[in-house]
């Protein structure tokens, strides 16, 4: 009992320490939101990774590397948060942003993958 006690305060010093350092830094949010993901608290992932695309968007031609990536990051891990609530509108609006960010095949194929899933939803809709 005492041991799940330090154990839960111990997530919580975590989280707040976490949350402490986010201000004003994308990177940071975005490694909340993964963490939080990981845990399967989605609606809070949702809410780092907007974060980091509300923080970037608005300097995205004056933004570094690294930012450029993690803006990238963002929006695939917003396409695939979604998909896990079932927005597949939203998800495949989000990997499309992150393929015109970061033209790779991983990401290509994410929108593969949910175009796949949106067909499929359609057809069940129709039978």
């Amino acid at each position: 009992m005492l041991m799940h006690k330090y154990r839960n305060l111990l997530i919580l010093f975590t989280i707040l320490l976490l949350i402490a350092g986010c201000k004003d830094n994308p990177q940071r949010h975005l490694k909340l939101g993964n963490w939080y993901f990981q845990k399967g608290l989605i609606d809070e992932a949702i809410l780092e990774y907007r974060e980091v695309t509300r923080m970037l968007t608005d300097v995205s031609a004056q933004i570094s590397q690294q930012e450029f990536e993690t803006l990238a990051k963002a929006h695939y891990s917003l396409a695939l948060v979604y998909t896990k609530k079932g927005w597949y509108d939203y998800a495949l609006g989000e990997a499309e942003t992150c393929f015109k960010l970061l033209p790779t095949k991983e990401n290509h194929e994410l929108i593969k993958l949910i175009q796949k899933r949106l067909a499929f939803g359609e057809a069940n809709v129709e039978s």
